[in-house]
């Protein structure tokens, strides 16, 4: 805790109720720590924002058009859905597609994190499903990868299976970093999850962003379709009133959050990546964090960072409306360099 700096505080009736500290770092596209605030060098699972790499080994592959996923299908690999409708919708039509059994996913039984969509199926007295998992989209992609090059179905989640050994490598290519030196544990849906430092992971989202940065073609190709369809289809990463989505909706930006306060996007126009940890693991300061960081650096969608603020209004509204307090993000950004 050390190193770490107060990222953004919360105030009841002019009084201090929360403290959320963390580190941010912002790199070039010469992998140089350009903007920082904490540690760079701090180590972090990449949680959910490694979903976009996971998929990338399917795309190389050719397996999507193997199986006529539609784009809103492909979407949905890279996505921490929210299992409303139209998540469903195309989650069930690539399990069709696969001939697989929703059985043969390995994330837990749930409800929607949508929150109508949940309380729907309760009052219709609807079981939980597999597929309402926020990873469901990222099992089927691996699944489908598996199907489409013969390895076996069973243990698709095990860091062993190939499917898996393909997601290491893409992960260690795109940061820059040994596969020896990542640390791997298992993350709540059951897959490998990553840690590395957050300069690494930043500049994971540049070559995200700035697909020419990528050496090898065909990786280059599968990373140049991911980020395309995040933003052509940012409604089935996450929901319209999710941060994720929201950010998407700006072409020049592509993002992905993950559990504990880990958050990552990459600007295409700049040639600029952040990846931000909030060491408490609250992802409700984000999107004010993210704001900030846009206009630290001067960036020019004003609309963007608006979208960033109506997700978390500077004025904190109790239930009723009634304004009783502030959210403030209290960081300054250090520019290396």
């Amino acid at each position: 805790m050390e190193s770490a700096v107060r990222l953004a505080e919360q105030y009841r009736g002019g009084r201090l109720e929360n403290i959320h500290f963390g580190h941010i770092c912002g790199v070039d596209e010469k992998g140089e720590v350009i903007f920082s605030a904490g540690d760079p060098d701090w180590v972090a699972f990449m949680r959910s924002s490694a979903k976009p790499f996971q998929a990338i080994p399917a795309f190389m592959h050719g397996i999507p058009e193997t199986y006529r996923f539609t784009d809103k299908e492909k979407t949905i690999m890279m996505a921490s859905h929210r299992a409303e409708a139209y998540h469903v919708e195309a989650l069930q039509s690539i399990l069709d597609k696969l001939g697989l059994n929703e059985d043969q996913l390995i994330c837990s039984q749930t409800y929607p994190l949508s929150p109508q969509a949940r309380d729907e199926l309760l009052a219709g007295h609807k079981p939980k499903r597999r597929i309402y998992h926020n990873c469901s989209g990222k099992h089927l992609g691996i699944l489908a990868l598996s199907k489409g090059k013969g390895y076996l179905l069973e243990g698709y989640g095990e860091p062993e299976h190939p499917a898996q050994a393909e997601v290491l490598d893409i992960v260690a290519y795109m940061s820059d970093y040994p596969a020896a030196d990542i640390h791997i544990s298992v993350d709540g849906c059951g897959f490998p999850v990553y840690a590395l430092p957050l300069k690494q992971i930043a500049g994971m989202y540049l070559k995200l962003a700035c697909p020419d940065l990528i050496g090898r073609a065909e990786v280059r190709s599968a990373a140049s379709e991911v980020s395309r369809l995040m933003n052509d289809h940012y409604e089935m990463v996450s929901a319209p009133w999710f941060i994720c989505s929201t950010l998407l909706r700006d072409p020049n930006i592509v993002a992905k959050g993950g559990a504990k306060g880990i958050y990552c996007f990459g600007l295409r126009k700049e040639r600029i990546a952040f990846a931000l940890k909030v060491l408490d693991g609250s992802e409700e300061p984000w999107p004010i964090i993210v704001a900030s960081i846009l206009e630290q650096i001067g960036f020019d969608n004003q609309d963007t960072i608006d979208r960033m603020y109506a997700l978390t209004p500077r004025e904190l509204r109790n239930d009723s409306g009634r304004t009783v307090g502030e959210n403030k993000a209290v960081f300054k950004l250090h520019r290396n360099g």
